[in-house]
């Protein structure tokens, strides 16, 4: 992994690992909440990442991320970027209905806008489109359908019981991210202990992998190194009084080191 694609990591760990943690929707009262992330690399401090949640029961939702990349890492590369996604909680899925972002990492643009409807790309637009190349797998209108944007699945609803259920991971997740199609396979590791402003408890900690499908450089040595990455993880706790859980850290490791982002505040009015 090279200096430009940190920031895209930092942002991607919030926003493309935790994409499509979707179970059925359970009972949840509205709720606006914030969470702050801290985002180190093999142990240093290089940036921050926010989500602020808009949610209420059965009907529409919203949710705005941003991250920046600063620290020791900006005498090398900068990046900053933010996304959002709307749609609507449905009464089995999360269901997106437009999904943006715009980044900036090593002085070089990037934005994606998407409109979906069921599940599925009804417009798009990439700039600056993928270059071609003869190793890319190609993107097809069939990669397109029965998939979610990879911030709407920051919202992790759950069905009776307790909300903090091993099934919660016991899932695999189709995303399109508006140039690649894969799919991220989670499994149940373990339950952790966690402790941040606004929450302190248990967290159901998910194993991931990542199965490029379409729009990947299989030849890419950063492709190769993420298909075999056994160190990624995600850990989930409920949203206040909410049957609804969402990333209190992210772990993903790297060819150059962790990437980890670690919530400092988890809950609270979004501002």
């Amino acid at each position: 992994m090279t200096i430009s694609h940190f920031f895209r990591s930092a942002l991607g760990a919030s926003l493309f690992l935790t994409a499509g943690l979707t179970p059925s929707l359970a009972a949840a009262a509205s709720a606006r909440t914030a969470i702050n992330y801290g985002v180190t690399l093999a142990g240093f401090p290089i940036g921050t990442a926010n989500l602020a949640i808009n949610l209420s029961d059965g009907g529409p939702y919203k949710i705005d991320a941003s991250a920046k990349v600063g620290g020791l890492i900006r005498l090398i590369s900068d990046g900053r970027g933010s996304a959002s996604s709307s749609g609507k909680l449905g009464s089995s899925q999360v269901r997106p209905t437009a999904y943006t972002l715009t980044s900036v990492a090593g002085k070089k643009p990037q934005s994606v806008q998407m409109a979906l409807a069921g599940g599925n790309v009804t417009a798009l637009q990439l700039q600056p489109d993928l270059p071609p190349r003869k190793d890319r797998v190609p993107l097809t209108d069939a990669n397109k359908h029965g998939v979610i944007d990879p911030l709407s699945a920051v919202l992790v609803p759950v069905t009776g019981g307790q909300a903090l259920d091993a099934a919660a991971c016991r899932r695999s997740l189709p995303v399109f991210d508006g140039a690649q199609r894969f799919d991220i396979k989670l499994s149940y590791a373990r339950t952790e202990q966690v402790s941040g402003k606004g929450y302190a408890g248990p967290a159901i900690v998910c194993s991931a992998r990542y199965v490029p499908i379409a729009g990947h450089r299989p030849s890419r040595s950063q492709t190769k190194f993420m298909v075999e990455n056994r160190d990624i993880e995600l850990w989930l706790a409920p949203i206040g009084e909410t049957h609804v859980l969402a990333p209190f850290k992210i772990i993903i490791g790297t060819q150059i080191g962790r990437l980890t982002l670690t919530a400092s505040r988890f809950g609270g009015d979004a501002d």
